[in-house]
C-alpha cells in the first residue's frame, strides 16, 4: 500500500475485504481513494474520470452476466434488464449494501443533499469500478463479487415484468444515436372505459408515433409503448 495516510489505507481495506478480494497486492491503492474522493473536496483530483471508465465497465460485466445466464432471450429482453442493472437507483443499491457512504471523501455540506444521494453512490460504485479495472486492466478484481450481485438482481427483474424498464432502454438508445429523448402523450382509452379505467399511450421521437400501448395507469401505458417501440428499433437494426 503507498497511501500516505496510514488511517485511510486502513479503511480502503476494510471495503475491499468486504468486497471479498483477497490478493491486495494487485490493487492501485491510490486509484481506489481518488474513485472514493468527490469533486466537492478537490475539483482536479476526484473520482470523475475513473467513473467514466467504471460506466463501460459494469455494463460489459452486466452484458456478460446476462449472456451467461439467459442466453435464449432476446437483444431487447437483454437491453431492457440491463437499462436497470446498470442504473443509479441499482448501483446506489449495491454501494449502500457494502456501506460506501463510510468510505467516500466529501464536503460535509455535499453530503447532505438528499436527493442526489442515489446519484452520488451511483457514481462512486462506477469509479470504484473503474479503479479496480485499471489497477489490473483486466475484470479480475471486479468479476468474482460483481458477477453474483447482477445476476441476483437481474432474475429479481425477471420475476417483476414491471421492472423491466423499456422506458429508460428507449431513452438510452435516442440519447446515444441522436442525444435526443422520446415524449410521451397519454389520455384515457374511452372504449376501455366502462369497464376499467384504461390509458393510452403515445410515444413520439423525431416527429412520428413509434408506438402506442395501454396500461392501467399513465406509467404502464408508457411503459408498454416503449417496450412496442424499443423492441421494433432493434428488430429492424438485425
Amino acid at each position: 500500500m503507498v497511501l500516505s495516510d496510514i488511517r485511510r489505507g486502513k479503511d480502503l481495506k476494510k471495503l475491499v475485504e468486504k468486497l471479498g478480494l483477497t490478493d491486495l497486492s494487485l490493487i492501485n491503492w491510490n486509484l481506489l481513494d481518488l474513485a472514493l474522493t468527490h469533486v466537492s473536496i478537490s475539483t482536479e483530483n476526484n473520482y470523475e474520470q475513473l467513473e467514466f471508465i467504471g460506466d463501460s465497465v459494469v455494463r460489459l460485466v452486466a452484458s456478460e452476466t446476462l449472456f451467461e445466464t439467459y442466453p435464449d432471450a432476446t437483444v431487447g429482453e437483454f437491453a431492457a434488464i440491463r437499462s436497470m442493472l446498470v442504473s443509479d437507483r441499482t448501483l446506489a443499491e449495491f454501494a449502500h449494501s457494502y456501506g460506501f457512504e463510510r468510505y467516500l471523501t466529501i464536503n460535509l455540506k455535499a453530503s447532505y443533499d438528499s436527493e442526489g444521494k442515489i446519484s452520488l453512490l451511483g457514481d462512486a460504485f462506477e469509479a470504484v469500478l473503474g479503479a479496480l479495472y485499471l489497477s489490473t486492466k483486466t475484470l479480475k478484481l471486479i468479476n468474482p463479487w460483481l458477477k453474483p450481485l447482477l445476476k441476483e438482481k437481474a432474475a429479481e427483474i425477471k420475476l417483476d415484468p414491471a421492472l423491466q424498464n423499456y422506458k429508460d432502454a428507449l431513452q438510452e438508445w435516442t440519447q446515444r444515436k441522436y442525444k435526443q429523448l422520446p415524449e410521451y402523450k397519454v389520455k384515457e382509452n374511452l372504449e376501455e372505459r366502462e369497464h376499467e379505467k384504461r390509458f393510452q399511450a403515445e410515444v413520439w421521437f423525431q416527429g412520428k408515433c413509434l408506438a402506442k400501448g395501454i396500461g392501467r395507469s399513465k406509467k404502464t401505458a408508457q411503459q408498454s409503448a416503449a417496450k412496442e417501440a424499443f423492441l421494433a428499433i432493434k428488430n429492424n437494426e438485425k
